[in-house]
């Protein structure tokens, strides 16, 4: 198999990694988060790039790029910590509109594409435990000329919430709450009646919002959502799998370099072998983590079964370099490295936000349990 990326997927890496150096500084990302995390303007940058069209149809104005580009794009991102809802926007949300009725491909495709709407998954709720099917928001048919349904119900911690410009909700039109069958998706615009947003800033300096919809209209994308959202769920795990190897690869070179620089009894601490041992552990997570990110991002294409056992595969190994890669780095830094002004302490807290992203280690350590069956895991 083939792992050298093309000339093309190298040249957008380059061109993001300029624009990452050039325009996105360690100082301006932390102005963004001590001013509250808005991130609307980093967006239409991203937007200026061609990045926000990355995987929209060429039909709808987009490059038609695959996941691989998406990976590449992810890394770099996740290199310069770029603070911006890139993942949810920009990959899960044209994901979930490729099989909507074409008249909201139309309209907001390619709106997506040129960055001029942020349209944002509103799809995690109180009690889910990470679970993709346990719904209990509810969708009603209405008349035709508010959408053909209303939702009732609420959604948590949405990213960047309070800035988008519509949502994709997952409502649940028949069934009891955990049931796979009878999971609708509905396009829900910023400003309807009965919704209501409320924002505010996360742990890692960006910004998220819950949701209350009471009877809000609502237009039907799909009404099989849990095979959509059951990708949607895979597509996430890859592209926070890419950013984190972004991140774990700048974070380790800021600590090498902190190493070859801080001196104790007079010499660089690179110098002392316990240290030079500890972070030859961590570069070994560091590949691990990327090598399971490739995995991940290949495996996409795969029949659901071995998808999803592969994603969790990935996600159990990146959950557990991220966590390793983290912690050590910050130790070696010492004290500087938890300090709000030092760029070390800005990538730990993002990694350990990734860490729970889209299902926790210990989430996906129970889903590869499951799927081992009579082949115990050896086997792909």
């Amino acid at each position: 198999m083939d792992f050298d990326f093309t000339e093309d997927q190298e040249s957008l890496r380059d061109a993001v990694r300029r624009w990452v150096d050039k325009g996105f500084p360690f100082e301006r990302r932390h102005a963004l988060a001590k001013a509250g995390g808005a991130t609307r303007e980093v967006w239409g940058e991203l937007a200026d790039l061609g990045l926000t069209g990355l995987t929209v149809s060429p039909d709808h104005g987009g490059m038609g790029f695959g996941p691989v580009e998406a990976m590449v794009v992810g890394e770099e991102l996740g290199r310069g910590l770029v603070n911006a809802p890139y993942v949810h926007g920009a990959l899960l949300s044209p994901a979930l509109l490729a099989d909507a009725p074409a008249a909201l491909q139309a309209a907001w495709l390619p709106k997506i594409a040129d960055g001029s709407a942020l349209v944002i998954p509103a799809l995690q709720e109180r009690a889910a435990r990470y679970r993709v099917g346990h719904v209990t928001t509810r969708a009603a048919h209405s008349d035709a000329s508010a959408g053909g349904w209303r939702l009732t119900g609420a959604k948590s911690v949405v990213p960047a919430g309070d800035e988008a410009d519509a949502f994709i909700v997952a409502a649940r039109t028949a069934g009891d709450d955990h049931s796979a069958e009878g999971i609708g998706l509905f396009l829900v615009e910023r400003g309807a009646d009965g919704l209501a947003v409320r924002g505010y800033p996360t742990h890692d300096g960006a910004r998220a919002a819950d949701l209350t919809l009471s009877a809000t209209p609502a237009q039907m994308i799909g009404a099989d959502g849990a095979a959509a959202l059951s990708f949607a769920s895979d597509l996430g795990i890859a592209a926070v799998a890419a950013e984190g190897v972004g991140l774990m690869d700048r974070f380790v070179a800021i600590t090498v370099e902190y190493m070859n620089t801080r001196k104790q009894f007079g010499v660089p601490i690179a110098s002392f072998q316990a240290l030079r041992h500890r972070i030859a552990d961590v570069k070994m997570a560091l590949e691990l983590g990327r090598s399971m990110s490739y995995y991940a991002t290949l495996k996409l294409g795969e029949p659901e079964p071995q998808r999803r056992r592969a994603l969790s595969q990935a996600k159990v190994q990146l959950g557990q370099s991220m966590r390793t890669v983290g912690q050590q780095c910050v130790q070696l830094h010492g004290g500087i490295g938890v300090t709000d002004e030092y760029v070390g302490s800005h990538y730990f807290k993002r990694l350990t936000m990734l860490e729970m992203a889209f299902g926790d280690t210990l989430h996906h350590l129970g889903e590869v349990s499951d799927r081992m069956q009579d082949t115990a895991g050896v086997f792909a």
